[in-house]
């Protein structure tokens, strides 16, 4: 497989949500989304970034884009994390790992890599960031979708 990076097509994925129902990409054409990817539920890194993009949730939304997280913890692991820190974007339980691995975001021990994606509403990747700062990434989305939306090309 080769590296998956800006300007190729988004991977396709369907996974269940915190909320009890499915995502899809392809439910998501005509929008731009953010996901995300992060190892664990509830960890200290994982806990920073969430409340980050909890926190600059409302900055994103008026750039008329999305967040999803992706892990490959279960929906219940999901739920009491969202409980838990009051989290205000869904979360996609990725269990087997099927859809870190088509965006290169698998790591190792059954944990997903700390990769960012922004796609747009013709599902391309605009953005990847890999290796992300939890504390930062959020703020560094918002800037990316800002200059994203610049003139038409």
């Amino acid at each position: 497989m080769s590296e998956v990076k800006e300007g190729d097509p988004a991977p396709a994925f369907e996974l269940p949500t915190d909320g009890g129902g499915t995502i899809s990409s392809a439910g998501l054409e005509g929008q731009p989304y953010v996901i995300y990817f992060y190892p664990k539920d509830d960890t200290p890194g994982c806990t920073r970034q969430a409340c980050a993009f909890r926190d600059s949730i409302q900055v994103i939304r008026k750039q008329g884009a999305e967040v999803y997280g992706i892990s490959q913890d279960s929906v219940e692991s999901h739920k009491q994390f969202i409980s838990k820190h009051q989290l205000n974007f869904p979360l996609l339980a990725d269990v087997k790992g099927e859809v870190s691995k088509r965006y290169e975001a698998d790591g190792t021990f059954g944990f997903s890599k700390r990769w960012t994606f922004i796609v747009d509403p013709e599902l391309k990747i605009r953005w990847v960031q890999k290796n992300v700062d939890p504390a930062l990434n959020a703020k560094e989305v918002a800037a990316q979708l800002t200059s994203l939306q610049g003139p038409a090309k």
